[in-house]
């Protein structure tokens, strides 16, 4: 399998199955630090594909 679609296959259950958690039942600490991991895997993507090598604002030699 292609390492990226094994990292988002990953990230996707993770996700997932934080989700499916009941956070009503964990103390206040853990209901934060659910929802924060919740935000951060929401602002990751995979998808997004570099222009070359060195990324579209790397300086140009030009």
């Amino acid at each position: 399998m292609d390492q990226q679609v094994e990292q988002g296959y990953r990230m996707h259950r993770v996700l997932s199955n934080l989700s499916r958690l009941d956070v009503d039942r964990l103390d206040d600490a853990d209901q934060e630090r659910v929802e924060t991991a919740r935000d951060l895997l929401e602002d990751v993507s995979l998808l997004t594909q570099r222009e070359d090598e060195n990324g579209p604002d790397a300086p140009t030699d030009s």
